[in-house]
């Protein structure tokens, strides 16, 4: 078991780079790996991207009530916060703009600024033209109407020289080695894809992709901790799931049998991640010295005292009024017309049972008015005499001690729970969508709706409960009910040797404000091979790598399975590369031989491996001039070994489709 404080992303502001760098030829080309979830963009010649940052936008929406004191001539336009501008991403979560949908660039206009914060940063200002070829990644099987897009702002925009696309998966396939034949899984944010190689080119017509990725991993953790921790609401965020992903989640070898190990109480112990979230301590009370735990005592004592004489004087308000029915009534025993209605109203069985019953009652009746008196006069000497200890509390006459003391202990317990279910029915009552306030609102609502007349709401006994379901105060803590608490307690740590006096240590804070990860740590990733955990009705990585090798004859599996990667942010999760070689040993034919193996480095690989190409003859070769983007068109594009097929539109269907819309 293990506790660690719960790590917040720290993001500092990108610097503006010198332009032009001395260290960087005229004409290099610039490097942008696009990516869903991370942008990694810097200079072919570098050996690492000068810039890497979250690949969104947050833009505030305008506040009309404020002019703009510059011009006047408006409401103030608010600035927009771009990739590591946004400090603190949680206060502007729901401000947040992407350029993709899913893994594909749709939102051009976002896209811009993202593009004018990119270039900004690497310092090149030059009346909004960017003397330098680019090499762009895109995702696999990009729509050509995506692609055009994409190269008519570069162009149009921006005026940069040449343009190369290039797929993220296969540029780190190549700087790792990569062979004639071979099979990428390549996992990112957004989506899974698994693309397999031969003769040095990828079959893209088998190339399949599963609609998850590190996103929904994070969601899936996000809502888990949520629905675990619902007090804890506001402080789980979607950028510490996150960061707990990273942290401490992992792969399990065999899913099945981990989950039977987590079910242990021992294993559970061992290797729970126990998570602090930052509190507010409060300043505790100095601890008590024995004087003042006396008088704690002595304090608790007259109170328990001041009880015990308000029920003695209550007892002897009832016996006085028993006696004097009974004295009244004594005379009907003579008449035998009465005799029974009396004997039975007053539970006696015969005239001297009655009679007898009168003797008890004037007794106990004098007994508990001595006792009262002598409590009266000690409480007078008690500035004289030294206070005696309160005598023990006793059993009633029809049970026993260990009786008495559980039966005192379940009432405790009663009084608690009362009050623990009119806590959390206030907390409910105070939330707009929980099951109490929409049931408060229905009963309101229906009671609206009654037909106006005689308003006879109280008039029957169960009035009171419909008031007591809809008011928001609830029933609040009697003081008969704290009375009786602090009786049952008294009782219970005279006669209770097991009783213990509930204490709110200072540890007990900082512990209710931990998150457990346990099960957790396996659950979220395995969402990758079980998509059905999170209700995406698609098959998971084992099944979807069974599928595509079965598209191919079997001495091309061979091929395949022999040279098996894995890239993308995902890869770097834990235990990855056991699990599917276990996944892969079950679907492949018996003494198979393949060779799985990670990319060096699965989240930079890609931006690598495209500087890498950047640098070589066959970038110059693959290169999308001016003149070829204003003679085929924006969605024309070469192809390369690392790039995608290129399947014009169409023209007649680009023809039916303006005949239709036209």
């Amino acid at each position: 078991m293990s506790l660690f404080d719960i790590e917040d992303i720290k993001v500092k502001p990108d610097i503006v780079c010198p332009y032009p760098d001395p260290s960087v030829p005229p004409g290099a080309a610039i490097v942008i790996d696009n990516g869903s979830y991370h942008c990694r963009a810097g200079w072919a010649t570098k050996s690492a991207p000068l810039l890497v940052f979250k690949n969104v936008l947050a833009k505030p929406r305008k506040d009309r009530s404020k002019k703009d004191t510059n011009n006047g001539e408006g409401a103030l336009v608010p600035t927009v916060q771009i990739g590591n501008d946004i400090t603190n991403i949680e206060a502007v979560r729901f401000q947040l703009r992407t350029q993709f949908d899913r893994n594909v660039v749709t939102h051009l206009h976002v896209q811009e600024q993202i593009f004018d914060y990119l270039f900004g940063r690497l310092g090149i200002e030059g009346d909004g033209c960017v003397p330098h070829p680019v090499l762009l990644t895109e995702c696999v099987a990009n729509p050509n109407y995506s692609r055009m897009l994409m190269s008519e702002l570069m162009f149009e925009c921006y005026g940069i020289p040449g343009l190369v696309y290039a797929v993220d998966g296969l540029l780190s396939y190549r700087l790792n080695g990569g062979q004639d034949s071979g099979l990428i899984v390549s996992c990112g944010y957004q989506a899974t894809h698994i693309i397999p190689i031969l003769n040095g080119r990828m079959v893209e017509g088998k190339v399949r992709r599963i609609n998850l990725g590190g996103f929904n991993m994070i969601n899936f953790m996000f809502r888990l901790l949520q629905l675990k921790y619902p007090v804890h609401v506001n402080a789980i965020t979607l950028s510490r799931a996150e960061t707990m992903i990273h942290n401490y989640c992992s792969f399990a070898y065999d899913y099945t049998e981990s989950l039977r190990n987590w079910a242990l109480l021992e294993f559970y112990e061992q290797n729970v991640i126990k998570i602090q979230l930052p509190y507010n301590q409060n300043v505790s009370a100095p601890t008590l010295t024995a004087e003042q735990r006396l008088e704690k005592r002595k304090e608790l004592s007259r109170r328990l005292a001041e009880i015990n004489l308000r029920k003695r004087e209550e007892k002897l308000a009832e016996d006085k009024v028993l006696l004097t029915r009974m004295l009244a009534a004594e005379d009907t025993l003579e008449d035998e017309d009465n005799v029974g209605f009396t004997l039975h109203e007053f539970g006696a069985k015969s005239a001297d049972e009655y009679r007898k019953t009168i003797v008890t009652l004037r007794e106990r009746i004098a007994k508990t008015t001595q006792k009262m008196n002598n409590s009266q006069q000690a409480a007078s000497n008690s500035g004289q005499v030294e206070e005696k200890p309160l005598p023990l509390l006793q059993p009633p006459g029809n049970m026993t001690v260990a009786e008495w003391v559980v039966e005192t202990r379940k009432k405790r317990d009663e009084i608690l729970d009362r009050k623990q279910v009119r806590k959390q029915r206030k907390q409910d009552l105070a939330k707009r969508r929980t099951a109490a306030a929409q049931e408060r609102m229905r009963i309101i609502s229906h009671l609206a709706k009654k037909e106006k007349g005689v308003d006879d709401f109280g008039m029957r006994d169960e009035d009171w409960d419909v008031y007591k379901s809809i008011s928001r105060e609830g029933d609040s803590d009697s003081e008969a009910e704290n009375e009786k608490l602090i009786e049952c307690e008294e009782i219970l740590k005279q006669h209770d040797s097991t009783f213990v006096e509930p204490v709110v240590a200072p540890g007990n804070i900082a512990e209710f404000h931990q998150l457990h990860i346990g099960v957790e740590r396996i659950r979220v990733p395995e969402i990758l091979f079980q998509p059905s955990m999170v209700g995406i009705q698609e098959a998971g990585l084992t099944g979807a790598i069974d599928y595509v090798l079965k598209l191919f004859p079997k001495e091309e599996q061979i091929k395949l399975v022999g040279n098996v990667m894995l890239s993308g942010g995902c890869a770097n999760i834990r235990g990855f590369k056991e699990r599917l070689s276990r996944e892969l040993q079950a679907i492949l034919p018996f003494q198979s031989v393949y060779n799985l193996r990670v990319a060096a480095n699965p989240s930079l690989d890609a931006w690598k491996g495209a500087s890498q190409f950047a640098a070589s003859e066959e970038f110059r070769k693959s290169m999308i001039t001016r003149q070829l983007y204003d003679e085929c068109g924006g969605e024309y594009f070469k192809e390369h070994v690392a790039s995608n097929f290129y399947y014009p539109t169409p023209s007649q269907a680009s023809s039916t489709l303006n005949d239709t819309f036209n």
